[in-house]
């Protein structure tokens, strides 16, 4: 198959077009936009009950998963994030895993499998939950995030990131959690726990967090009068 990400990066959609009959897309559940009529649709638990439960519960991905399977060449399906934002694609080839946040994940071919990366205590305190999830395998994936996405890649001096705009990683790459200056910084400066990366790779990281936006709105949000 072969794909054109459009809109970029505010509005990003993907254009998937299959080339042989056969040929599959694996979806999250609400991220498909359109698609040829003639594709057909199997909703179904990948991994079985535990492994889609796993994925949902510690993971944030849907339990159910779409898969399309074309019936000719040329067959079209549009996918997109559920946010408004960017998306990134990565050709899989098997020799090193991308690590993803929870509720990134978009579409990939039927060999990329998911799973989730316990990342202990760290991945509480990064903001990016107790788990992430690890996409590992041969074929296409699709990945999205609130705003936009901007790589950066880490050499032997290490890179920081806050919490809240790490959008994936390669396998490379290992990180630990530390505070941005005081106790003062991490309550009431705006600025508290970061990752700092190390080792050789990229990480992709967001120009906008979702966690911010939701702080930006709260004053503004309307409150029933107890009158």
């Amino acid at each position: 198959m072969r794909y054109e990400i459009r809109q970029r990066p505010n509005f990003s959609i993907a254009l998937v077009t299959f080339e042989s009959p056969g040929e599959q897309l694996v979806v999250e559940a609400a991220a498909m936009v359109a698609k040829d009529s003639a594709l057909a649709m199997k909703t179904n638990m990948r991994g079985g009950l535990l492994g889609a439960a796993k994925r949902k519960m510690l993971g944030g991905e849907s339990l159910f998963q779409n898969t399309f399977t074309a019936s000719k060449a040329g067959e079209t399906i549009w996918v997109a994030p559920v946010a408004e934002g960017d998306m990134l694609a990565f050709d899989m080839d098997g020799t090193q895993p991308i690590y993803m946040s929870s509720g990134n994940y978009i579409a990939s071919g039927p060999d990329v499998t998911l799973d989730s990366s316990f990342q202990g205590g760290k991945g509480f305190f990064s903001g990016t939950s107790f788990f992430m999830l690890e996409a590992k395998g041969n074929g296409p994936l699709f990945i999205g995030s609130y705003g936009g996405i901007h790589p950066v890649n880490v050499g032997p001096e290490g890179y920081v990131v806050d919490n809240y705009h790490i959008v994936a990683f390669t396998g490379g790459l290992q990180y630990t959690v530390k505070r941005v200056g005081g106790m003062k910084s991490l309550f009431g400066g705006g600025e508290g726990l970061v990752c700092h990366f190390s080792g050789q790779g990229t990480v992709w990281v967001a120009t906008r967090g979702s966690a911010a936006l939701a702080r930006f709105i709260h004053p503004f949000r309307p409150v029933e009068s107890n009158k």
